[in-house]
């Protein structure tokens, strides 16, 4: 069965060897293990994950063509899921912590990271994520506040996550070879971090201060509360300043103060 790579789906399959080893070692994977791995594509990664030896590996992959592929390969030794992500990812429960890998397709990155993010008790399901994103995309995640990168992505996922970037990965890793580089990152869900109660309200806050990025910080404050004025004395807030210039903690203690409102 001859598998070509779907551009609509964003698919370009991790060929390289060494980077594909580089990659399970990250993931310190022992016997007691389960994997999750996210687009497996045609399974490069997934033969070396099962040298070693994990308890259990579950493929999610939506390409219908590649997970019969992918049955085929590896029959009963993976279980598959032919479904998205975005679809499977608030079901993926087990009784004990999962180590996640991800060659995310570039198109949804993004929105597949924000949707684990989400997650009540992510340490409690969670050891690690080994994921890889277009490098344009990982520089945002990875983003100290007064960069040009910083954003909503920095704020957001560095809420709940320890991030750290391991390497770039030229285009001629791939097949096809992307336009663009690639990051690998590695994501350890924290213990302790800023109790928020929904994380809406942070993605809407965030979204209200960066969709003007280059204004002072008092349009969207004004935006989101009446007594403004106070807001910005109870936090300590300059109103000269610009979003890119405060630290993810104070837009999470502007959450914590707008979710109080709201009660």
């Amino acid at each position: 069965m001859k598998i070509y790579p779907k551009k609509s789906l964003g698919q370009n399959f991790l060929v390289d060897n060494e980077i594909l080893n580089q990659i399970v070692d990250l993931g310190k994977i022992n016997s007691n293990d389960i994997i999750l791995e996210v687009g497996p594509g045609t399974g490069n990664l997934t033969e070396k994950i099962l040298k070693k030896k994990p308890k259990k590996i579950v493929l999610v992959e939506k390409d219908n063509n590649l997970a019969i592929f992918l049955k085929k390969k590896f029959k009963n030794s993976v279980e598959i899921i032919n479904d998205d992500i975005l679809n499977y990812n608030q079901k993926i429960y087990y009784n004990k912590k999962i180590i996640v890998f991800g060659n995310l397709p570039y198109n949804i990155s993004t929105q597949i990271l924000t949707s684990w993010i989400k997650i009540n008790n992510l340490n409690n399901f969670c050891k690690r994520f080994i994921l890889m994103f277009q490098k344009e995309v990982a520089d945002r995640i990875i983003a100290d506040c007064n960069s040009k990168n910083y954003g909503r992505l920095s704020i957001i996922s560095s809420w709940k996550m320890k991030i750290e970037k391991i390497i770039d990965i030229n285009p001629s890793s791939f097949y096809p070879s992307p336009k663009i580089r690639s990051t690998l990152l590695i994501f350890k869900p924290k213990k302790n971090y800023f109790k928020i109660n929904n994380p809406k309200n942070l993605e809407h806050i965030t979204n209200i201060f960066f969709n003007q990025r280059r204004k002072m910080i008092k349009k969207p404050l004004k935006f989101l509360f009446k007594n403004y004025e106070k807001v910005s004395k109870d936090l300590s807030l300059d109103l000269s300043l610009r979003p890119q210039n405060l630290s993810n903690l104070t837009y999470y203690k502007i959450c914590d103060y707008y979710e109080n409102l709201l009660k």
